[in-house]
């Protein structure tokens, strides 16, 4: 009886207030129910777009709205809401919420039964993260109480086109509604993401640049959509009012970029129609344009050309599909349904913000269903395009195995006759062969006679060192005969003058025999006896010291691998060399106990011979008759190879020299004084011995030959 009672006083009582809000329209809020206030509303258009709250509120001026929802187009001017609503939700939590984020300013006015004002100001520029409600919706509390009556004002501003769907509930169920768009909206961003990550598998997978057009168009059509319902500000920006503006235009515009690259590539516009190329070339310029536009903060004027834009692509996009499908290109015909599919979803869009159609539930999503259908069956475009390839390449490969059977015939065919031909050739080529062999062995001999030539320039050198050398000892022989036999005829002379003296007993003689012995100076008669004997002995021993040097560094009997002393051979042809350092020379030897090496000694000792003349050579146009030359011989082991060092202090080398001095004919020395041979000869022996001969060389301090050779020859 109670509960009669009270609904009969609440009845009178709305009743009453109805008559003095006179003509105005009352919103019933009622428990569970979101109430949509729009056709309940009135409202002003201030084409000025500077009118005060006053002035709106008491110009009078305000029509009945006639429809759900309010929608105008992109303009300066300023739009105003005035709803009226009664509170029978039993809940004080009564609050309206605008579900359109992309409004600049959106300014709240409430009034009480005394006519005082209540303003709430906010829109796109006040951040998400500093708003009451932290959500990209509008969302104001009406401070209602149960059973009251309010009147409200809201105006908005924006640079986009502009619609007003305003619901009016409590924040339980406005909370519940916002949680279903959330859930909707994250399968969306789910789908988009899953053909994003798709395509881009497929792009790294076939690498043909049509996947990535597609992957970057679909990654700024999801965030159209994102921008479009105020999730991207929400979540990526949410303290920026730059780029929650600028978003609105770059994404799109981006989107739009790259559909016209995508068409290019998906359907080779520029093959199938060159013409609507240029065109499609003309709307990505006009977008890159728009880009740059909105760095000057025009976005309503980026807005309006991006809509007419959009229109016109979608004609251009359209007439090709239906044309390049006409002629059989299959990926055009899967584009063609792809593209209606989307277009329809916007053609509905567009039909709702006109009111054409009215504001709902599949009205407002009906764009993103389209996209989200688009990129699906576009997916499914490139995927089959895949199998295109696949049936070009079939189709190429038959191609190609038809021209080889016919390759194959022609071959056949040519080789009947290139048989006749290599038989006439190769009579000119055996001709041709034997001239070849005939120049070989001329060559052949050539190089003999070279490397002869050589052997017989070392070998000059060997003669004249072995001259020099026995010419000293055979001094001595000669010169020490004549005295040896004046000095025994005497020495007899005298034996048998004293022989005589004795015989006779002449003991008066005596004193003269010893006279005679002082005349003749006997003591000092068999001292240079034994001097003179020595000189000889002396002689033929350093003779014998020579002929033994010159055995050991010939080794003319040794033709195979022989274990050898390379200090021994050294030495030899130190002693060959002997004659060639004048005496201004020094020889510095630094010999280790060395152990037997495999080897053919004759051949080594021709390459110490040919490095260590190089380096006289060298410290003599260095230093010429002056002392300051000094040669280094150094010899060590390790347990698998021997080292020997030959160093000079001589004229140096370049490195352009170092690089073509074992190289046969090359020579620094003056004509005549050498053929370029000795070095080549050097590197041949070595490599013969599986050793390695290295040069260090600084020009104008001196070079420094270092030799390596294996103890054992395999």
């Amino acid at each position: 009886m109670q509960l009669k009672l009270r609904a009969f006083l609440i009845l009178v009582l709305f009743s009453f207030l109805g008559r003095s809000y006179g003509q105005d329209s009352i919103s019933y809020a009622t428990p569970g129910e979101r109430l949509s206030i729009g056709i309940k509303s009135a409202y002003f258009v201030d084409e000025s777009g500077v009118l005060k709250a006053d002035e709106v509120i008491n110009s009078k001026q305000f029509k009945a709205a006639g429809q759900d929802v309010q929608n105008y187009p992109v303009s300066s001017s300023a739009y105003w809401v005035k709803f009226v609503v009664a509170n029978r939700t039993g809940d004080n939590n009564l609050v309206v919420e605008l579900e359109y984020p992309t409004v600049d300013s959106v300014e709240f006015i409430s009034v009480d039964g005394q006519g005082h004002k209540l303003a709430q100001l906010t829109g796109e520029y006040i951040p998400i993260s500093k708003r009451n409600y932290r959500h990209q919706n509008y969302i104001f509390d009406l401070d209602l109480k149960p059973g009251e009556l309010g009147t409200y004002y809201i105006r908005t501003k924006a640079s986009e086109q502009v619609s007003l769907p305003l619901t009016v509930s409590t924040a339980r169920r406005i909370e519940e509604s916002i949680f279903d768009r959330d859930l909707i909206f994250g399968l969306y961003a789910g789908i988009i993401l899953v053909m994003m990550l798709y395509n881009l598998f497929l792009y790294f997978t076939v690498r043909d640049r049509s996947y990535l057009y597609y992957v970057l168009y679909i990654l700024f059509v999801g965030m159209s959509q994102a921008c479009l319902q105020g999730y991207a500000p929400r979540f990526l920006y949410p303290d920026s009012y730059f780029l929650t503006n600028a978003m609105m235009v770059w994404v799109p515009a981006l989107s739009g970029v790259f559909s016209v690259l995508f068409i290019w590539d998906f359907m080779n516009i520029k093959h199938y129609t060159p013409t609507l190329y240029k065109v499609l070339f003309g709307i990505l310029l006009v977008y890159c344009g728009i880009i740059a536009l909105s760095f000057t903060g025009n976005y309503r004027l980026c807005t309006a050309i991006m809509q007419l834009l959009v229109m016109i692509l979608a004609i251009v996009g359209y007439t090709v599909a239906v044309k390049i499908s006409r002629m059989g290109y299959r990926p055009a015909k899967f584009f063609l349904i792809a593209f209606s599919i989307f277009i329809a979803g916007v053609f509905v869009f567009v039909l709702r913000n006109v009111n054409v159609l009215p504001y709902n539930t599949f009205t407002y999503y009906a764009m993103p269903i389209g996209s989200v259908l688009e990129v699906v069956l576009l997916s499914i475009a490139l995927a089959d395009k895949i199998n295109l390839f696949r049936k070009e390449k079939e189709e190429s490969q038959a191609q190609a195995l038809l021209a080889l059977q016919e390759n194959e015939r022609i071959v056949i065919e040519q080789n009947v006759m290139l048989e006749r031909k290599v038989n006439e050739r190769t009579q000119e080529l055996q001709v041709a062969n034997s001239e070849v062999h005939k120049a070989m062995k001329e060559l052949k001999e050539a190089e003999s006679q070279l490397v002869e030539s050589e052997k017989m320039a070392s070998l000059g050198q060997l003669t004249a060192g072995i001259a020099h050398e026995i010419n000293n000892p055979i001094n001595f022989v000669t010169s020490n005969v004549k005295p040896l036999n004046r000095d025994v005829r005497i020495l007899l002379e005298t034996v048998d003058a004293m022989e005589k003296m004795i015989l006779d007993y002449a003991p008066g003689q005596h004193k003269e025999a010893k006279r005679y012995k002082e005349e003749i100076d006997y003591d000092y008669l068999k001292v240079e006896i034994d001097q003179l004997l020595s000189g000889i002995s002396d002689g033929a021993s350093r003779t014998a010291e020579i002929v033994k040097g010159l055995r050991i560094f010939s080794r003319l009997d040794e033709d195979d691998l022989k274990k050898a002393d390379i200090n021994e051979g050294m030495d030899s042809t130190l002693i060959i060399t002997n004659n060639m350092l004048n005496n201004h020379i020094k020889v510095q030897k630094n010999y280790a106990n060395l152990p037997l090496i495999e080897c053919y000694p004759g051949k080594l000792n021709q390459v110490f011979l040919n490095i260590i003349s190089n380096g006289i050579y060298a410290i003599q146009k260095r230093f010429g008759d002056q002392d300051g030359g000094i040669l280094v011989i150094t010899t060590y082991h390790d347990d698998k190879h021997l080292y020997i060092k030959i160093a000079d202090n001589g004229t140096g080398m370049d490195e352009q020299t170092k690089k073509r001095l074992f190289e046969p004919f090359f020579t620094t020395k003056d004509v005549g004084e050498g053929t370029g041979l000795g070095l080549s000869i050097a590197y041949n022996t070595i490599n013969k011995h599986n050793g390695q001969i290295q040069i260090e060389s600084e020009l104008g301090k001196g070079t420094e030959f270092i030799i390596k050779l294996p103890l054992q020859q395999q």
